[in-house]
């Protein structure tokens, strides 16, 4: 029963993405075309093959082909999901237009026949002139639908252009203080580097991680967090990429908890890897600064292999007189973070929605989708993350690695 259901869905998936993809062919390829001639063929074949691209990759990544595979599929698959989705955006938005740019013409093509009968010069006088013939209605239909077309094509691939280049370049840094009540003065100013979300995987390799640990070490922090999601993939095919992750440099050191991809990718080893690096892990543990509690969860995700997150074991027997900074992958764990007195919480795992409109989904399951905002007595402050999953591209959603000043009131 439940093949048979996985399977009704594939297909109802399918069809949609078949079906959408029609729809942005009729616009871009066929209204824009007489007849199968070499524009039609080759606009067809493009918007084939792209979906096709886009399955295989998302078919290998899921189902652990040779990581080569991956690779090669994965750049031309994963860079059409994104387009494919402004794409779509760029031509619903040309429906509005479509008519109005005709009207528009229309209208032009009446006034200038206007003029031109004003201005004709008697027929008695002088001989006569075919007058200039306005576009017939299909010419205008092609004419429009090239303009729209065009232009929404060019947005499309501007977009996701642009969009690539900002993950690819790295990730910039935001720098936020947080006040702490029960935070003493002598922790006043306490740094702290949030990375979250880096997703190493077929797309981003070695290269990113050092431009992530060059980013990191120039901002001189007193300690960095590493807020789940680093991988995508097995260590036998990303522990070279991770590799740099051994050079990040900070006074009290680097701490790291799970994200949910990590169990996608085995989370056991990862663990043990991320040991290797010189990076500290909380697996539902708590660890005593000179003027705080850190405090990290394991992710949700966990729960599906028996290690789920343990608040109580964290931070069950803390001094609570303490300051409190908990690192936990998913906003939504700030509930549990609220009701055990934490101070602050540090999340990543929205990636701020990573493809505008993709935030308003990010909204309807986050309780904060990115930057800090208060729950109680509790601060959640969530990264947008430094890297991207799927399509390595983010619009209006800038990934970022946040610089933590911790504030104490005394001071």
């Amino acid at each position: 029963m439940a093949i048979v259901v996985i399977a009704l869905v594939a297909l109802v998936a399918v069809a949609v993405l078949g079906g959408l993809h029609w729809y942005v062919w009729r616009r871009l390829v066929r209204d824009t075309t007489r007849a199968w001639g070499p524009a039609r063929i080759t606009g067809t074949v493009v918007l084939v093959a792209g979906p096709v691209l886009m399955i295989a990759a998302v078919a290998t990544e899921r189902g652990g082909a040779p990581f080569w595979l991956q690779q090669v599929l994965g750049w031309p698959g994963f860079l059409w999901m994104a387009l494919a989705i402004y794409l779509l955006l760029a031509v619903l938005a040309g429906e509005v237009l479509r008519p109005l740019l005709r009207r528009l013409l229309e209208r032009r093509e009446r006034a200038e026949t206007a003029v031109e009968e004003r201005e004709a010069p008697d027929s008695a006088t002088a001989p006569a002139e075919a007058p200039e013939a306005p576009l017939s209605a299909p010419s205008r239909r092609l004419f429009v639908s090239r303009v729209v077309g065009g232009a929404a094509a060019a947005a499309a691939v501007g977009t996701v252009g642009y969009g690539t280049y900002g993950v690819l370049r790295g990730p910039g840094v935001k720098r936020v203080t947080v006040p702490l009540a029960k935070l003493p003065r002598s922790a006043h100013g306490f740094r702290i580097a949030v990375v979250s979300d880096i997703h190493l995987g077929p797309l981003l390799g070695r290269g990113f991680a050092q431009k992530v640990v060059d980013t990191i070490n120039a901002t001189q922090p007193d300690l960095i967090a590493v807020v789940g999601d680093l991988v995508d993939g097995s260590v036998k095919n990303l522990g070279p990429a991770a590799a740099p992750l051994a050079g990040l440099k900070a006074r009290h050191g680097s701490f790291f908890v799970t994200g949910n991809h990590e169990y996608f990718s085995g989370a056991q080893q990862w663990l043990e890897e991320v040991r290797t690096l010189g990076i500290h892990t909380l697996e539902n543990a708590r660890t005593e600064l000179a003027g705080f509690d850190l405090a990290g969860v394991n992710d949700l995700q966990g729960e599906s292999e028996g290690q789920g997150p343990d608040f109580g074991k964290a931070l069950g027997d803390r001094d609570t007189t303490r300051a409190c900074v908990l690192l936990a992958h998913q906003p939504v764990q700030i509930h549990e973070a609220v009701k055990h007195g934490v101070d602050l919480q540090l999340s990543g795992h929205t990636h701020g929605g990573q493809l505008w409109p993709g935030n308003f989904i990010a909204a309807a399951a986050n309780p904060t989708v990115a930057g800090l905002e208060r729950y109680g007595d509790t601060e959640l402050y969530v990264s947008r993350g430094a890297g991207a999953w799927g399509p390595p591209t983010r619009v209006g959603a800038p990934s970022d690695i946040t610089v933590v000043e911790l504030a104490s009131k005394q001071a």
